[in-house]
């Protein structure tokens, strides 16, 4: 398989070296690629102890895009469990349902941790989600020890090791905290649905550690929780005062109402017209004009009759 794909993609590099981690089954989980695909994996986890899957082994598909771990995959459920349907993609916050909530930090045992955490849960709807009965999902359980893969030959009497009270190992301690949070997240999204609000948390980048990733998490669960919280009553927000043509238009409505004969008129004054400045230094010219006029007149009739006066002399 190693001559068919690009070593040097991230991709690749990425999913042989889960491979390589999860080669060896454990008592609660197993994966491995197909031999001839190496982004289609299938995988068989144990029904979670004390709930209705209780001794069940599941069967699945998990089909990765070419870009992960920057994208999230697919998972598919082949075995009969009354939780998830059988044939279709599954809808939770580590699936390719919703890229935005993916963190490339995940890994497809944090996938295979959090499946089997999320099998207890309601499926309120959910696509690729079932609520059967406790009753028909005990019985599911108990015939799901008899599935057999057709395409990958995986029997579910072989899958798994045998339940054992063995401790965790680091690794597993570290994806079930990581399993824990995308449980609470995909629960808060939900809530956040209901009410109409819409979030994306941002996407960590490749190298990051868990430790970050786990802390950014909580920080994204606390600003959905907030978002998602109904906005306060009406009672509780005081109106905004109003402003100053806002009383002046509810003062002429209360006139209109009160005296409906009485003509209404804006309160704003009217503007002047402007006053045309040319014309009126075209009066004031005359003025003057007609005064020198008038003192050239009255000049001239003075010396006619002094003229006169020196002449009858």
């Amino acid at each position: 398989m190693e001559n068919k794909y690009n070593l040097k993609s991230p991709a690749v590099k990425r999913l042989m070296k889960e491979a390589a981690e999860l080669r060896d089954p454990t008592d609660h989980y197993h994966a491995q690629p197909l031999e001839d695909n190496l982004f289609e994996w299938h995988f068989s986890v144990r029904g979670p102890p004390d709930s209705d899957f209780d001794g069940g082994v599941y069967h699945g598909r998990i089909v990765l895009p070419p870009e992960y771990p920057m994208k999230p995959p697919s998972i598919i459920l082949l075995t009969p469990n009354g939780r998830f349907e059988v044939g279709k993609k599954i809808c939770l916050s580590i699936s390719g349902h919703h890229p935005e909530t993916w963190q490339p930090s995940w890994s497809i045992r944090t996938a295979l941790i959090a499946i089997i955490g999320f099998m207890p849960t309601k499926g309120e709807g959910a696509i690729g989600s079932l609520d059967y009965t406790p009753e028909e999902r005990r019985a599911l359980a108990k015939k799901s020890q008899d599935f057999c893969c057709e395409t990958c030959g995986c029997s579910m009497h072989l899958a798994l090791l045998a339940p054992s009270p063995t401790n965790p190992s680091p690794e597993d301690q570290e994806d079930q905290a990581l399993a824990q949070q995308i449980n609470f997240k995909a629960e808060s999204r939900q809530g956040s649905e209901s009410t109409g609000a819409e979030s994306e948390p941002p996407v960590e980048p490749q190298g990051e550690t868990s430790s970050s990733g786990r802390q950014e998490e909580e920080e994204n669960a606390q600003a959905e929780q907030a978002e998602a919280a109904p906005p306060p009553r009406e009672e509780e927000t005081s109106p905004p005062a109003p402003s100053t043509h806002q009383r002046r238009a509810q003062q002429l409505q209360r006139d209109q109402i009160e005296h409906p004969s009485r003509p209404t008129f804006p309160h704003t004054a009217a503007p002047h017209p402007p006053q045309d400045t040319s014309h009126a230094g075209s009066v004031v010219l005359i003025v003057v004009l007609a005064l020198l006029l008038a003192a050239l007149i009255f000049r001239r009739v003075y010396l006619t009759n002094e003229y006169k006066f020196d002449y009858e002399l």
